[in-house]
């Protein structure tokens, strides 16, 4: 049984396996975001502070690109669906970050939310044939190493711990909401 937070965020097991454990965080990171970018109009999630150009927009259109790409793409060696096919990358490394100014808060929602369930989904189907030492089907980098299931989890754990602290800052400047 999963136990909640205040902030009806899933609470990691306490005493689960390592995938258990893996998820646990990831999801509560998850819930975490959807936490900071809840109820907010385009314009607040298109506020900066301080001299950083990052928006809470930005974020979440971003994470929604890293877990289609760590769990679609590299996990499955699948190729990137849309909107992330036919981004000309070379053009503009940040187009994620770049472009959510032009999408409404339902859009970027909706999008990172669907990327997400396609997520999990991906680790459910990679575990009915292997575990979580299994490598990822696609390199990610040049060199050609693949990394493990276990890397994938656990860098993602880390990706939204991050920017979970980014967001923190953002909404807080935003309207003033705190908490962990």
């Amino acid at each position: 049984m999963t136990d909640f937070d205040r902030r009806d965020r899933p609470e990691p097991p306490m005493d689960g396996d390592e995938l258990a454990t893996l998820t646990g965080f990831l999801e509560f990171h998850r819930a975490t975001l959807a936490w900071k970018t809840d109820g907010l109009t385009a314009e607040q999630l298109n506020q900066t502070t301080a001299k950083s150009s990052m928006t809470l927009g930005g974020l979440l259109k971003h994470l929604a690109y890293v877990e289609q790409q760590w769990f679609h793409t590299v996990l499955h060696d699948r190729e990137p669906l849309e909107p992330w096919a036919s981004v000309d990358w070379k053009a503009d490394r940040d187009w994620d970050w770049h472009s959510a100014a032009q999408d409404t808060p339902e859009q970027l929602t909706a999008l990172w939310q669907d990327d997400v369930e396609r997520a999990r989904a991906a680790v459910a189907e990679a575990l009915e044939t292997g575990d979580l030492g299994q490598l990822s089907k696609r390199a990610p980098w040049t060199d050609g190493k693949k990394v493990s299931l276990r890397w994938i989890l656990t860098h993602m754990v880390e990706e939204y711990s991050r920017h979970n602290g980014h967001a923190d800052l953002l909404r807080e400047a935003i309207d003033g909401e705190v908490g962990e």
